[in-house]
């Protein structure tokens, strides 16, 4: 299996009280999450506030997870950053400490042309790595349309695309477009769609809390057991969607509290749950959570 494929978990950052990285939680969640099903682990993504971290903290969280992962389990850093050189940088990092592959956004808080990202692709792709691409238009300005991931395609260490959107209907047009690159399950709350329409993977977040039990939907939508995979869907729906929401820091990390799990605090500009968003996921994880362990 590539190591793109299957479940690979976007990391949320475990932060002390004090607010500094608890590196020996990054390895423990590691390791847990390997021994509950999943097959690799994303940090340094949207989940794991990289855009708050020193770079000193980038990487002695990417040399964590290395050390931390089982033989088999992948180690996929993020490597967002402003512009290609700094990202390019970061995937060297990832390199040199042992990770698999990297995913890598378009250059962030910069809207770039179309010609501006795929300079930037290519930058990154010289590095050797698998890369896969991450379509988060939200959160970068910049939308990796199919017709732009296949010029991206062009590079050969470009593999996949973790596709953000929420438009299903892109997963058939990358593959008209670009066959050899691999559709990755971006946002859970797309999960199932996109899962029976041919992705790959899953990079999402809430597997943080309950992997085993994800990896339990997962299987069944790649088994195409709809007659169990859907109803299952549609009770953790409501509890994926908070995937896709602003707040999806705070909500996936009150999710692992609540499975009795170090999701903890975030770091400013951040700040926790409103009384009201809390109770509101509350509510919607405790259903979530009834209904995948029920399944598992």
């Amino acid at each position: 299996m590539a190591v793109w494929h299957g479940i690979v978990v976007a990391a949320a950052l475990p932060l002390k009280d004090d607010l500094s990285v608890d590196y020996d939680k990054v390895q423990e969640h590691v390791a847990w999450l390997a021994a509950n099903g999943c097959d690799g682990v994303s940090p340094n993504g949207s989940l794991g506030e990289y855009q708050v971290l020193t770079p000193q903290e980038r990487a002695d969280v990417v040399r964590a997870a290395v050390e931390a992962a089982p033989e088999g389990f992948s180690v996929i850093p993020g490597t967002g950053a402003y512009g290609a050189g700094e990202s390019r940088r970061w995937a060297e990092q990832a390199l040199e400490a042992g990770a698999q592959g990297v995913l890598s956004l378009p250059p962030s808080a910069y809207r770039a042309d179309e010609e501006e990202v795929v300079a930037h692709y290519r930058e990154i792709s010289k590095v050797g790595l698998p890369v896969i691409a991450y379509n988060n238009p939200f959160d970068t300005n910049v939308d990796l349309t199919p017709e732009l991931i296949a010029r991206v395609a062009e590079f050969d260490n470009i593999v996949a695309v973790k596709e953000f959107s929420g438009d299903v209907r892109r997963a058939h047009q990358i593959r008209s477009l670009a066959p050899r690159i691999d559709v990755l399950a971006g946002a859970d709350d797309v999960l199932l769609e996109l899962v029976l329409v041919g992705a790959k993977g899953w990079i999402g977040g809430f597997s943080n809390a309950f992997p085993r039990e994800c990896r339990k939907l997962y299987d069944l939508a790649v088994a195409g057991n709809l007659a169990e995979a859907l109803p299952l869907y549609q009770q953790v729906h409501d509890a994926f969607a908070w995937d896709s929401r602003h707040t999806f820091i705070q909500a996936i990390k009150l999710a692992m509290d609540m499975a009795g799990r170090h999701g903890g605090p975030v770091r400013l500009p951040r700040l926790p749950l409103n009384a009201e968003s809390e109770a509101r996921a509350r509510k919607d994880f405790e259903r979530a959570f009834a209904a995948l362990s029920a399944a598992a």
